[in-house]
């Protein structure tokens, strides 16, 4: 890697931390070519297992670093342990050599550093976000604040809208500037509208839902307000708890109350309005009766199967699944397997139906996210060769029902039965 021979997508990555192996691992699945400054002997054994494409360098002085060719790279990404001085950045100097320079150090105790900064308070809302709509960058990230002619208001929102291209473009019009790519800002727009010529922000919200259209579950935060809404339809899930200590608590999954001590309540209907005020909990369920649309792949996919949905656990669902699979499928096998995660559940469930042993086939790289919102085609099967790793002793020589939580464009497919094959599977049976 040198300033003569630049490639397209180079990056220089300093530490690998848990961030810094999986951005790697992520980058490498990719096609991009790594320059690795670190010197976890460990770290780097385990990165050269899955990619060629890594040069490393265990110095981190200047001197070494300019020689390695770091200026030639396209974006420089400091990953900063607990056990990294921050000095570091001024000896790499990163930014006099004029690199982009991304700084990534997310430690427990600097967490609780900035928590701490915030300063007390009674509401709080946040978000965890990929890319769906909207580019995967810094302006797309949510909470949403908003500052209008009757005070402030954040949003957070998951979903995607059908209409959203057609209200910005008359937003635009109207004299609107947009930050981000994201539909979240189009639904801050509209609610921030109705809100200077409404009495409250229950009612701007309301008045929102007339006009967006689509899959939504939202947040929206005011200075003394919590309202949670969820699409008339139900797409998206929206679940309502209660701490101990009398905190109310809205998530998109109910597994997420769990982490935080919150005992499940409800969930929250389509077309529902939950508001939360220091007088309590009020409902407004004007929006509600049309026809409940909740996404399927919430339950064969998306959802963690300790989540329940529509009164059921996700987990029971799933082998709900496989057991129907096992009524319409039955097959001559020595062993079931899933893919994983989202395929085991259902390939239990054929297993006890069936009869036919249930085994784990494959090992799933933890440090790979999911790949079906993976663009292209090459970069996909990369990730999938680089997330699952058979197990060729529970395979080989043997009959294998191959369960998967579903098959869409079934890109993804071929490449994992290659690898039973490849690891001695005698006959191969996909089943989703």
């Amino acid at each position: 890697m040198n300033g003569k021979n630049k490639q397209a997508d180079s990056y220089g990555i300093v530490g690998l931390g848990r961030f810094g192996f999986a951005l790697a691992l992520e980058l490498a699945a990719a096609g991009a070519d790594l320059l690795v400054l670190d010197r976890d002997e460990e770290k780097i054994s385990r990165l050269r297992e899955y990619t060629e494409n890594a040069f490393v360098v265990r110095n981190l002085d200047k001197s070494t670093l300019l020689e390695t060719g770091i200026q030639s790279c396209d974006v420089a990404v400091v990953c900063i342990g607990e056990q990294m001085d921050t000095s570091i950045l001024t000896t790499l100097n990163l930014v006099s050599m004029h690199i982009p320079t991304v700084i990534a150090k997310a430690t427990s105790a600097e967490h609780g550093e900035i928590l701490e900064k915030l300063g007390g308070g009674e509401i709080a809302i946040g978000h965890v976000r990929y890319s769906t709509t909207g580019l995967n960058q810094r302006e797309n990230a949510q909470p949403i604040v908003v500052n209008h002619l009757k005070g402030n208001m954040a949003i957070a929102h998951n979903g995607n809208l059908v209409n959203s291209y057609e209200l910005r473009s008359r937003l635009e019009n109207e004299g609107c500037i947009f930050h981000s790519t994201t539909d979240t800002e189009v639904i801050a727009y509209i609610i921030t509208k109705e809100r200077v010529r409404t009495r409250s922000i229950e009612e701007a919200v309301l008045a929102a839902m007339d006009v967006i259209k689509g899959a939504y579950s939202l947040v929206v935060m005011s200075p003394a307000k919590l309202i949670a809404v969820r699409d008339p339809h139900g797409f998206r899930p929206l679940v309502f708890g209660v701490r101990e200590d009398g905190a109310h608590v809205v998530a998109s999954e109910s597994c997420a109350l769990n982490a935080i001590g919150a005992k499940f309540v409800r969930e929250i209907e389509p077309g529902e309005m939950v508001v939360i005020t220091k007088d309590g909990v009020k409902s407004d369920k004007s929006h509600c009766g049309g026809k409940r649309s909740l996404c399927v792949f919430e339950f064969f996919y998306t959802a963690r199967p300790d989540s329940i949905l529509d009164g059921c656990y996700v987990h029971d669902a799933r082998k709900r699944a496989g057991a129907f699979l096992a009524e319409k499928y039955k097959i001559d096998a020595d062993i079931v397997i899933g893919v994983p995660d989202s395929g085991l559940d259902a390939a239990l469930g054929y297993s006890q139906a069936s009869g036919v042993p249930y085994g784990i086939g494959f090992l799933k790289n933890k440090y790979i996210g999911r790949t079906f919102i993976v663009p292209d085609q090459q970069t996909r099967e990369d990730r999938v060769r680089i997330k699952l790793n058979v197990i060729a002793s529970a395979v080989r020589g043997k009959r294998v029902i191959l369960v998967d939580d579903s098959i869409v464009r079934g890109t993804t497919s071929r490449p994992i039965v290659k690898q039973l094959r490849d690891a001695g599977a005698t006959k191969i049976h996909f089943l989703s």
